[in-house]
This record gives structure tokens, sequence and C-alpha cells, in this order.
């Protein structure tokens, strides 16, 4: 199981908190890449709830992450 940014970010509008197989489902009616379906399969179902994305990949990057400055735009 691998994730990119490009992945993730068809997970950012999912209907969160979200189980698993919500999120498959979710995935497959949103037109997700075929590696976004196969990384939610790998995940360990424990039938628990996921809060956000961070807790499906750990390391998707905050907007706390990039240095961009909003005052100066």
């Amino acid at each position: 199981m691998y994730w990119t940014l490009e992945l993730a970010s068809h997970l950012e509008d999912a209907p969160w908190p979200a189980t698993r197989d919500e999120l498959i489902d979710y995935a497959v009616r949103s037109g997700s890449p075929l590696e976004v379906i196969e990384n939610l399969q790998a995940m360990e179902d424990e039938g628990e709830m996921y809060e956000t994305i961070e807790d499906v990949w750990p390391d998707y990057p905050r907007k706390d992450d990039f240095l961009f400055n909003e005052d100066e735009y």
C-alpha cells in the first residue's frame, strides 16, 4: 500500500467520519483511480471509524506543512 498526495486528494471530500467500507464505496462512486481503491482494500478492517484523511494516511500534509504566507496575497 502506498499513498501519494494525488491519490489521497481523491478522499478529501469523503464523508468523514467513515468506515473502510464506506471509504471504498465513496472511492468507487466518485471515480477514484484503482490505486486508491486497492490502498483502501489493503487496510486492515477492524470496524473502526476513520475521522480524517490523516487516520488513513498519517503523513498526509496539512496546511501548516506548506510554506505559504497567505497574508501576502
